[in-house]
């Protein structure tokens, strides 16, 4: 079974420290961080020793991951192995496939001396990557097209809500897959509150296949996330419980 990690943006409405604590408690021994959490290094690796936490992944936005040594230092002192650049504003993506393919070679740039230290580097999708251009062409793939050191940090939620097969795409990028998110869609209607998402385990997604086709792929890493949680600890505890039964 890979390791399984929590994204802490889940929890983005709740302390640190008190999320950290319920995790936990929950059985978590790891977390995917994002941008609060390298504001205090010190204190942050202090809260996840205390709770037997590691961080094998981290979400960067692209300008902090362009700065390698700003970069590099956090992925020192808090242990993280692959660096994740997650999102891109609306107004800052490109509106062809020429932009597209640009930004994928931005990616590479910024990924090429994080690898280069030793490091993994990607790119995590949400459903915008999968609107064809003009030509036909998918921004996820030309993003990957960049260069060989961007890897992929696969959303199998957003994936199914931009009407995508996940087995599909987990088979593309087999081999560049540096992890998954693990997240699940509520029928049809139902969860809008919560934008549509379930605990992991309570909603529509297919997972045994889906599970099937990572363990080909030799993905050792699940994220669970919900975008949008309507309660964490619930969360947390059900779909860990969930993704532990695959």
């Amino acid at each position: 079974m890979p390791g399984i990690s929590y994204q802490m943006y889940c929890s983005r409405d709740h302390g640190i420290e008190e999320t950290l604590e319920m995790l936990a408690e929950a059985g978590y021994d790891a977390v995917e961080g994002y941008g609060p959490m390298y504001e205090d290094l010190d204190a942050t690796k202090a809260m996840l020793d205390a709770n037997g936490l590691s961080m094998p992944t981290g979400h960067f936005a692209i300008e902090v991951a362009e700065d390698t040594a700003k970069t590099l230092e956090i992925c020192e002192k808090l242990g993280i192995k692959t660096v994740i650049v997650p999102f891109i504003m609306p107004d800052d993506r490109p509106t062809d496939s020429a932009g597209w393919a640009a930004f994928g070679e931005r990616l590479a740039a910024a990924g090429k001396p994080i690898v280069d230290a030793g490091l993994k580097f990607g790119w995590h999708n949400h459903d915008f990557e999968f609107d064809a251009q003009s030509d036909g062409k998918l921004p996820l793939d030309l993003i990957m097209d960049g260069g060989d050191v961007v890897g992929l940090e696969l959303d199998l939620g957003w994936t199914i809500r931009a009407g995508k097969d996940p087995v599909e795409w987990i088979n593309k990028y087999a081999d560049r897959l540096v992890a998954v998110h693990i997240k699940d869609r509520a029928p049809e209607g139902e969860n809008t509150q919560y934008d549509g998402w379930a605990d992991v385990g309570d909603g529509t997604v297919d997972w045994a296949p889906i599970h099937a086709a990572l363990q080909s792929a030799g993905v050792d890493r699940y994220v669970i996330e919900n975008d949008h949680p309507a309660d964490h600890a619930v969360f947390a505890k059900r779909s860990l419980d969930a993704v532990k039964k695959f």
